[in-house]
């Protein structure tokens, strides 16, 4: 009998890697496959697939994401994260490119009840089901306690080397990673963005505002400060040395950049879709977070800089600009 061939689903987390080595033990050829956007990395995937000694696929997923965040059939966690939609999607995803190698199945590293409202069973049939790889989505860790899939039917999988982890527990997966020489992973909390409460207050305002079509826009939503004055304009402001190196490197076409003319302090960003407040005030709050005067300039007017489609302009402020002004319109 030959040897089953299938695409595990990689996030570089234990329970990922475990699913590599029980496939490998029950008798099957892996390779990986792993997915990045602006909100996760496949940082850990490929670091895990290096100690794995597994081939790494890895999928550029942005355009999947963005469009389930804007219209998600199975709605949001606790945050902004549509993680039913998300998974059935990665693994639609690594569906096509099983079958378009001929291969028997997709693998990922779910326990069954791990996570309540992602990993119940129910969630986990509507995953099979959105993912069109009915019979063909293998959960190795969990598989004993599931209905049989083709490549097991087939006696391409050994069933019997296959796993019944359920529930929140891990003991079972510590002992399995000392087993398989496991050493060097991360903890189990995630690794999306989406998930995080504060991240998602960032990504619900531009999606109001701005919109998720700018993928500069979605980019910056990991740096900086954020602002959304009365009047709508949103304020994206540098925290340090390198993220105004950013915020300057973005700028172009829809944006406005500002920046201190006479002080030491933080580059802006202000796309030019929402800039409607007046430029006295995103100048005092620019100034606000500005500190010492720069070399040359102690005799002049306090001023901010402008630059934007039809030229530069400056702008004076306050000798003394208060942040307090401003941090009831702060995102945080």
């Amino acid at each position: 009998m030959r040897k089953a061939k299938g695409l595990s689903l990689l996030s570089g987390g234990l329970d990922s890697q475990l699913a590599v080595c029980v496939l490998r033990e029950a008798g099957a050829e892996v390779e990986a496959v792993t997915f990045a956007s602006p909100f996760f990395s496949a940082d850990a995937a490929k670091k895990a697939a290096a100690a794995l000694d597994v081939p790494l696929t890895v999928v550029d997923f942005t355009a999947d994401v963005i469009s389930l965040l804007k219209d998600p059939p199975h709605g949001f966690g606790g945050a902004v994260n549509p993680c039913i939609d998300c998974h059935a999607t990665m693994i639609a995803r690594a569906g096509e490119m099983m079958r378009a190698r001929g291969w028997d199945f997709v693998a990922t590293g779910e326990v069954l009840n791990q996570r309540p409202m992602s990993q119940n069973r129910q969630s986990l049939g509507v995953v099979e089901r959105s993912s069109g790889l009915a019979g063909r989505l293998v959960r190795p860790l969990c598989a004993q306690l599931l209905e049989p899939t083709v490549p097991e039917t087939e006696g391409l999988l050994d069933r019997s080397k296959l796993l019944a982890l359920s529930g929140r527990r891990r003991e079972t997966q510590m002992a399995l990673a000392r087993h398989y020489g496991l050493h060097d992973y991360p903890s189990p909390a995630g690794g999306c963005k989406l998930t995080e409460k504060g991240y998602a207050r960032r990504v619900r305002d531009l999606m109001e505002h701005e919109g998720l079509d700018d993928l500069r826009l979605v980019r910056l939503l990991n740096i900086a400060r954020r602002f959304r004055l009365p009047g709508g304009t949103g304020v994206i402001l540098g925290r340090d040395a390198e993220e105004n190196a950013m915020l300057s490197a973005a700028a172009g076409k829809g944006f406005v950049r500002v920046s201190p003319k006479t002080m030491v302090g933080p580059v802006a960003l202000l796309p030019e879709a929402t800039f409607r407040d007046s430029p006295e005030t995103v100048a005092r709050l620019v100034a606000a977070w500005s500190g010492r005067v720069k070399d040359g300039c102690a005799g002049e007017t306090p001023a901010v800089m402008f630059d934007a489609a039809d030229g530069p302009r400056a702008v004076e402020v306050p000798r003394e600009c208060k942040r307090e002004e401003f941090l009831q319109w702060q995102i945080l």
